[in-house]
């Protein structure tokens, strides 16, 4: 197989249990597009031995609770190759505004970057000195609500200003300005995080 993407999509809905991966999450666990009908059994199989009871945990008390199924893992593909992974997610409601299931995206954070991501990073790198300090703080945060590394931390900031079509900038600042208003336990910490990682581009004014 070629080279994997390193963000593809999930919806999971939480009454019978049924998932939606894209092609990207696809190849992220090793088949190609179109050749695999995602289950809670398939899904669970691809997660690491020693993560795997935590993930199980995870996605009980996100149906149990009707909470976005966010965690951070690793999977190993269908070739054995392991990935470290985070899945940021959010609430997916009906036009009812009830909560119906979860979606959002596995974001690849393997410490081997990917040629598409390298350039990614390079082309951010001016806006990323000019604007140091408010950046830095946004990676902070990052690295603290998913233990990751300074590396992976950029990345994700970087995705996220791409996927919304934001400066770096702009967004890095809005996600500081957002947290200063949670006061929650870290584990509810953790699903407002993303919640406000995947919608801080809704609160930036155009320029």
């Amino acid at each position: 197989m070629g080279k994997t993407q390193s963000v593809g999509t999930f919806y999971f809905w939480f009454a019978d249990e049924r998932w939606e991966w894209s092609d990207e999450v696809a190849a992220l666990h090793g088949y190609e597009p179109g050749t695999v009908t995602p289950t809670t059994e398939l899904l669970l199989s691809h997660k690491h031995p020693e993560d795997r009871a935590q993930v199980a945990d995870t996605l009980a008390n996100s149906i149990e609770n009707a909470q976005p199924f966010s965690s951070r893992h690793r999977i190993i593909d269908t070739s054995g190759r392991v990935h470290h992974v985070i899945v940021v997610a959010d609430q997916m409601l009906d036009e009812a505004e009830t909560v119906i299931g979860t979606s959002g995206y596995y974001i690849d954070v393997t410490d081997a970057l990917e040629e598409r991501q390298q350039e990614t990073l390079d082309d951010a790198l001016p806006e990323l000195y000019a604007s140091r300090a408010v950046i830095e703080q946004a990676k902070g945060a990052l690295m603290l609500a998913y233990g990751i590394n300074g590396e992976q931390a950029f990345r994700v900031l970087s995705w996220r200003s791409q996927e919304t079509n934001i400066k770096l900038r702009a967004l890095a600042a809005q996600l500081i300005a957002d947290l200063g208003m949670l006061t929650d336990s870290m584990a509810e910490l953790r699903t407002r995080f993303d919640h406000l990682l995947l919608t801080a581009h809704e609160r930036i004014e155009a320029d």
